[in-house]
This record gives structure tokens, C-alpha cells and sequence, in this order.
């Protein structure tokens, strides 16, 4: 079964439904800034700093620039105001000057692609959609300098990446920690890169981004469906977890859950993501008494429940072997088509064999 199977195919309940949000303002979509560009100074423009006036300039002509590159090409020397370069960020602008830029042709990356297996559900020139699997590192990081799915995409996108920020590598717009499974959309171009990066930032809040995740969860719940609205912060001592924290000191987070099954000493549930912030899920179910079966992160303290579990559910945790998360479902509109997109996968075999274990020692 491929990842665009319908959540029937769970054996669980419809999606979480909620009011759908009035459509945004159609808007023309983003380009790449190819080839010469100049921009006149407006009265709106003097005194204005030349990095946040290309920004708005370039934002208004819908090119795909992002404030990082933009100050990149400054500093490169690559800007000009009238016929003098320009290499200071913030060098004041005056009424009736002209800035001119041509953007360089994108460098190879430094990475190095690798021929690995991937799941692709979606793929089209402006990015690509995979399945991810348990296991794989999304983003080369000391101790994973290869064998990421960045290398994987280098490799089998070759020369179709047409430069994020200047370099030749595939646009991670958002991520999926090493042992959750699950869907992840990632650009190929600069245009769809600034598309996404907009959609992810906004969190869906005014856009089409929609993002469900299928996790199994310690203990039953008392009521069918919630929502855990709590800020996440890196924790105090133990500096590889996140933690809940008071709002002044952590970024705002919003999880929306809904039990799609009961399974005895556990529970089928489905997860909204209403922002995306470091193992958001994860804390927030172990903020609730609920962490996910397998987290040896933030369900430590519940190993001693898998003795409420049958034997051939033991095996199948156990076989597991990582944290019950699974990203079930993505939805957006594509970034420059303007098409609405959304994908679904069903849990992955070893996941599937952990539920329908728990399944069946919910029955006998």
C-alpha cells in the first residue's frame, strides 16, 4: 500500500474535524531571481536599511529571496546602488537611487550525494515528497555526516536542484527526528523553498498546511479529543530533551489529539500539529501523563507498564524499537501551481504489527 492510502485503511476514525478556515488571498506565485534586477528608491524608501528594502522590493515582485540571501549577495559585493557596489547590509538608502543585482549562478554543494533507497510519493520539478523511514537522519550533523536523506536527495535529484540560497542542495523546510517515520516535503528550487519555508513559518494558521501524525500513547484517556497548549524549551539540565516551559522562556507550542482507538493499556491516537517545534508530540503527550510507547526520551518512567502488555505485544514493542510516531498526513498548496496536494501513509510494518498486537490483547 503507498503512502497516498486513504486513513480508512487504518481502521480508524475519520480525521479531526474542524471549522475550515476561510481561503488566503490568492496571490501570484513566487519566481526565481534569475538574470538582472533593479529596483528605483521611492519616497517609501529613503532611510531605509538596503537589506529590508530588498526584502519588501523583492517580496512585492514575488521573487524568491529570503532575507538571509539577500544579505549573503551584499556582503558578496554582488548589490549595487547606482554604479557603486554596495557590500554593508545596512547602508541607509536616499530618494531616487537605483539598486541593481544579478544573482550568481548557485555553487555545488559540498555534500556528497549517495545512492540510497527512498520512498517518493510526489515529485515534480519544484520538490519532492517522501515517506520517510524509521531510522534515517533527515540533515548531515556530527555524528551523521552521511547516509542522511540529504545525501539521498543530492544523489537522486542531481541536477534538477537549481540553488537554495546560492548552493546546489535540496530546501528542508521541516523535519522528522531519526525514529519517527512519515511523510516530509522538501524543495528543489529557491521559489518553492521561500513558498514552503512562508507556509511552515505560518504554521497553517492563514495558509493550507495540515500535518497529522498517528502515535500510540501509554494509558486511556478520559475524554475522545484535547488540546495541549504549552511553550517548549530546550531542558534546564539534560540538554539533549525539550521540556514544557513557561511561555517568557519557551516558544509557543499547540498540539490537537483525538483517540482513534482504545488498546487496552494504550491508545491509538492521532495528532494535529497546530505550530512544529522540537519533538513537540512527543512532549506534549508526556506532559499529559500519555508519553508515546517506545520513548526511552520521555516515557522512561512508563517501561514498567509493557508488563500490563500481552506477550505478543511485548515482542512487537520490543521489535519496535523507537518511539510509536508516525507522520500520517500532509496537505499544503503547492507552493508555485497553487495546486492543493495532500498525501497519507499508512503506519509502517512495525508499527502496524505494534498496533494490531495491542489490538488483539485489547479483545481477549
Amino acid at each position: 500500500m503507498n503512502a497516498k492510502a486513504k486513513r480508512r485503511a487504518w481502521g480508524g476514525a475519520d480525521p479531526i474535524e474542524d471549522a475550515p478556515p476561510a481561503p488566503p488571498p490568492a496571490r501570484a506565485p513566487l519566481t526565481a531571481a534569475s538574470g538582472p534586477q533593479a529596483f528605483d528608491v521611492d519616497a517609501a524608501g529613503a532611510g531605509e536599511r538596503l537589506d529590508r528594502f530588498l526584502g519588501r522590493a523583492a517580496a512585492d515582485r514575488r521573487l524568491a529571496l529570503s532575507r538571509t540571501r539577500i544579505k549573503a549577495l551584499i556582503e558578496a559585493g554582488e548589490v549595487a546602488i547606482d554604479s557603486a557596489t554596495a557590500d554593508d547590509p545596512a547602508t541607509r538608502l536616499v530618494e531616487g537611487q537605483q539598486i541593481r543585482f544579478e544573482a550568481p549562478p548557485p555553487e555545488d554543494t559540498t555534500l556528497r550525494g549517495e545512492d540510497l533507497p527512498l520512498d517518493v510519493v510526489f515529485e515534480d520539478g519544484h520538490l519532492i515528497v517522501i515517506d520517510k523511514p524509521a531510522g534515517l537522519v533527515v540533515h548531515p550533523a556530527p555524528g551523521h555526516a552521511e547516509g542522511t536523506l540529504v545525501n539521498a536527495l543530492i544523489s537522486h535529484c542531481g541536477a534538477s536542484l537549481s540553488g537554495i540560497g546560492g548552493v546546489r542542495r535540496p530546501g528542508i523546510v521541516h523535519r522528522l527526528d531519526k525514529d519517527t517515520s512519515g511523510l516530509l516535503v522538501v524543495a528543489k528550487t529557491d521559489a518553492a523553498h521561500q513558498g514552503l519555508s512562508d507556509l511552515f513559518a505560518d504554521h497553517g494558521r492563514t495558509g493550507s498546511l495540515e500535518r497529522e501524525y498517528l502515535a500510540v500513547a501509554w494509558g486511556g484517556f478520559d475524554v475522545s479529543a484535547g488540546k495541549v497548549e504549552a511553550a517548549i524549551a530546550r531542558h534546564p539540565r539534560q540538554r539533549d530533551k525539550m521540556a514544557v516551559a513557561p511561555a517568557e522562556r519557551g516558544r509557543h507550542a499547540v498540539t490537537h489529539w483525538q483517540v482513534e482507538e482504545a488498546l487496552g493499556p494504550a491508545s491509538l491516537v492521532l495528532c494535529r500539529l497546530e505550530t512544529g517545534r522540537t519533538h513537540q508530540i512527543r512532549v506534549h503527550m508526556a506532559a499529559i501523563g500519555h508519553p508515546l510507547l517506545g520513548d526511552s526520551v520521555y516515557g522512561a518512567g512508563f517501561k514498567t507498564k509493557s508488563a500490563q502488555l500481552s506477550e505478543h505485544a511485548k515482542a512487537a514493542l520490543s521489535a519496535l524499537g523507537r518511539q510509536a510516531l508516525h507522520a500520517a498526513a500532509l496537505g499544503f498548496e503547492h507552493p508555485i501551481t497553487g495546486e492543493p496536494l495532500r498525501f497519507d501513509s499508512p503506519p509502517p510494518p512495525d508499527l502496524a504489527a505494534l498496533i494490531e498486537a495491542l489490538r488483539a490483547g485489547a479483545r481477549s
